[in-house]
């Protein structure tokens, strides 16, 4: 970080809602009706809770039966009696309705997966960021009624239990993390299915496929049929939710004084007898419809990450046009109607993790991804008047929740990707923007059909898959750099001396870099390998533990297979792992390629003992590396060649590995925050990052290394080919100033076709200067809706841990095109 910065005023005014508005103008406030404004105040204010309600419905129930049904019957049984039994909440002024705990931004738990400690739910109603409160009394009700039933019985101890000292070793040293470990698979995005029927008449498909089952020749015909039952069940929970709901709106409509609000009861009541039971046949049905789905798929089970609409414009646009031509419907009550459904989405923060991560500040966000524009299942442009009704609900209302992403082809209107960037420059970190074109041909290389690659998109970060045919499981992150600090190190995690990986000959005597590099490549396939296979347990665990019956209603072709999403029901089924660290790996072997085995400039054993002394003494040495070597995102073929073979070399070693459901692994290159996790567990690197620090994050440059602009960026970016992976992250990061005039939104929009015209898959921009972030660690209530970019997601900044804070300082801050 520049110490100028220091000195510099910040561009973005103390307690403005965005970089380009006046503190004093209530522009945003104007254009959101008073309703909400009223519901977001709610949401925003609303500190997050925990609510054990859930856990002790499911708790008594399993006491009671478990035993006495199948496995998936039993977990669509739960559902049923959570549906029946939990409380239902409808907020003044609510147009759209449901929350998954009792209240907003109460967050349910799933000891079935994870069950907190007592330790952990004091942690979490006391830690200074990201608190979750919780009474004593509910403390107190969960050490006696949920923790010793579901002690010995949870999925997270299934898998500890098992996992090989290898594994365990490569785990602990933090080689790679576990996403299974605390939450079920998730990343999971719907099609348009669920606006054309509704769960009546999934319910017929489900009889039709048990009237066709062949118990003299298929001997998975019992399995099918108790899977077929479950899904069943689980549509009627879920009409059972929706019903509860229209009961209490009949409720609150008895004593309702006013006019207006009592014609709104009215209305909610109608649409909730109807769906979701049957198809939407309006707008918004169709909105509640989605936001029924949503709450039940992440009731059943708590996938990592939230359920998401997928290409939402596209679902609704038809009701949109129906309501506009027959007067139903105006643009503004649209927009309304769409505004309470980002709210409620809001209302939902993430559960929080248990264990020594239940201590560690993350985010609030869960991840659901709203995609705007793109293409159509045709493949003709997907923009319409909803894609602009959503941009500006984005900025009216700058809230956390839910992401957006905006999605650009060569078909995609100029004026709608300009009407984006007007978005990008406010500063909330939000639209992230995506190239169908690239992730398309990404998802066809894996096997899908031309019009399911076509319909799908990105699910929570930036990774990619078929919307509602797929079940698309994000298995954990790979700490590239750190294969490299074991192999530099014999095998030896050098932050604590134990034993991490394979012995790959000690550094030293090597004597060309080919003998480093394939000492690296031993190492990396060894570490892949044990991370391949835990995860390919932990698949068969969850398929056989803890099916998902109404999520796999809503995904092809699970009723057609009679198979649970979790056990290869989906029409396809991929694993990931997202590799991270590409700049960090790159800029450490173009180092020791330069220095040591070329110039000739230091020995090994030199590289070596500066960094295992973290560069102390060291600066001379350190100074020649950071200024003398050339570093990834510079256009510099030098580095850039080096980056193309890592990335090669991770397809190698990971892309076509076998997973459990008949498919393989792939990989993308995303970061999410482990970039700065997998910081802290490694020492200095030879590029002259110091211990602790974080690591690159995605396929982005190493903080500051990038010294010829964004243009060299995406250059040194696009020499990696981006369609064998699936997604890929470029983090960039702007002055505000430098976005002021409507010819600087033509200049950003040009770099962004120019990348993706390259082959580039996604980009993201933080649009905010060094001064506003440093003036907001100071002062903090005077940046309170300050909204950063990390990777993948935003989040309020001074919501943030100081590492994470500091990871978004440290980026390079482009003063120009």
């Amino acid at each position: 970080m520049n110490s100028n910065n220091l000195h510099k005023t910040p561009e973005r005014a103390p307690r403005s809602e965005s970089n380009f508005s006046n503190v004093h103008s209530s522009d945003s406030h104007e254009r959101m009706t008073e309703r909400i404004q009223n519901l977001r105040k709610i949401s925003v204010g609303t500190e997050p809770s925990l609510d054990i309600e859930r856990a002790l419905i499911e708790t008594a129930f399993y006491k009671e039966n478990n035993g006495k049904y199948s496995i998936p019957m039993m977990r669509a049984l739960t559902f049923m009696e959570i549906c029946k039994k939990k409380t239902i909440y409808l907020g003044e002024g609510e147009l759209i309705v449901g929350e998954r705990g009792p209240s907003p931004k109460c967050v349910p738990t799933f000891p079935e997966l994870t069950c907190h400690s007592v330790d952990d739910l004091n942690v979490l109603n006391t830690r200074d960021l990201q608190r979750y409160t919780i009474s004593q009394e509910d403390i107190d009700t969960y050490a006696r009624e949920v923790i010793p039933y579901w002690e010995g019985r949870t999925m997270r101890e299934r898998i500890f239990n098992y996992v090989p000292q290898e594994w365990s070793a490569a785990y602990e040293a933090g080689l790679f993390t576990e996403f299974m470990e605390q939450r079920a698979p998730g990343h999971t995005t719907l099609d348009g299915k669920i606006y054309k029927k509704g769960l009546l008449d999934f319910k017929k498909d489900i009889q039709a496929h048990i009237d066709r089952l062949d118990f003299m020749n298929d001997d998975e015909a019992t399995d099918k049929l108790e899977e077929l039952k479950a899904m069943a069940v689980s549509c009627d929970a879920a009409i059972v939710f929706a019903e509860r709901h229209a009961d209490l709106a009949e409720e609150q409509a008895k004593t309702e004084k006013d006019p207006q609000r009592l014609t709104e009861l009215k209305k909610i009541a109608e649409v909730c007898r109807w769906i979701p039971a049957h198809a939407p046949r309006n707008f918004h049905e169709a909105i509640q419809m989605y936001w029924f789905m949503h709450l039940g798929t992440i009731t059943e089970l708590n996938g990592w990450d939230a359920m998401n609409p997928g290409h939402f414009d596209q679902h609704l646009e038809p009701f949109y046009n129906k309501g506009i031509e027959s007067g139903d419907l105006s643009r503004e009550e649209a927009k309304e109607l769409l505004s309470c459904f980002w709210i409620k989405v809001n209302n939902h923060p993430a559960p929080p993790k248990v264990g020594i991560t239940a201590r560690e500040s993350g985010t609030y966000n869960d991840f659901t991804n709203i995609n705007i524009g793109g293409v159509r299942r045709d493949g003709s442009d997907g923009v319409s008047e909803v894609s602009y009704l959503l941009l500006e609900i984005i900025e009216d209302l700058h809230i956390l929740q839910p992401g957006s992403s905006i999605h650009v082809s060569t078909r995609t209107p100029d004026r709608f990707l300009k009407e984006g960037c007007k978005v990008i420059r406010q500063g909330h970190g939000y639209p992230s923007v995506f190239n169908p074109d690239v992730y398309v041909m990404e998802l066809l290389r894996q096997g899908k059909s031309l019009e399911d690659a076509r319909e799908g998109g990105c699910s929570g970060c930036i990774e990619v898959g078929a919307f509602g045919k797929e079940a698309y499981v994000l298995t954990g992150y790979l700490n590239v750099p750190k294969v490299l600090e074991v192999t530099l190190n014999n095998g030896i995690n050098p932050v604590t001396g134990k034993i991490a990986g394979i012995q790959t000959g000690d550094p030293r005597n090597f004597k060309s870099f080919e003998e480093l590099y394939e000492a690296f490549l031993k190492q990396l396939n060894f570490v892949v390998d044990q991370k391949v296979r835990v995860s390919n347990y932990i698949d068969r665990m969850f398929a056989k533990y803890a099916p998902a019956p109404l999520l796999s209603v809503l995904t092809d072709d699970c009723i057609a297979r009679g198979r649970d999403y979790y056990n290869a029901g989906p029409r396809y089924n991929t694993n990931y792992i997202q590799c991270t660290g590409l700049g960090t790996i790159t800029d450490s072997l173009a180092t020791l390629k330069k220095h040591v085995f070329e110039s000739k400039d230091f020995t090994m054993d030199s590289i070596l003992e500066a960094v295992g002394k973290n560069f102390e003494g060291e600066e001379i040495l350190r100074q020649t590396i950071l200024n003398k070597t050339p570093f990834f995102g510079n256009d510099d073929e030098y580095a850039d060649s080096i980056a193309v073979r890592v990335y090669n070399d991770l397809l190698e070693a990971i892309d076509g590995k076998p997973n459990t459901k008949g498919e393989t692994y792939h990989l993308n290159m995303l970061s999410t925050t482990c970039h700065v996790y997998f910081g802290k567990v490694m020492g200095a690197t030879p590029n002259g990052r110091l211990a602790g620090k974080s690591i690159s994050d995605g396929t982005s440059p190493s903080h500051g290394s990038d010294i010829n602009g964004p243009s060299a960026v995406i250059r040194s970016l696009t020499k990696i080919d981006q369609t064998k992976s699936g997604g890929t992250l470029l983090n960039q990061r702007f002055l505000p100033s430098l976005l002021k005039r409507d010819e600087d939104i033509n200049k950003l929009s040009k770099l962004i076709r120019s990348y993706f015209s390259l082959g580039g898959h996604h980009i993201q921009f933080n649009i905010v200067d060094s001064a506003t972030l440093l003036a907001a660690q100071a002062c903090p209530e005077d940046y309170k809706d300050l909204l950063v970019r990390m990777a993948g997601y935003s989040d309020y900044f001074n919501d943030m841990n100081a590492d994470l804070q500091q990871e978004v300082i440290d980026r390079t801050e482009n003063e120009s095109f």
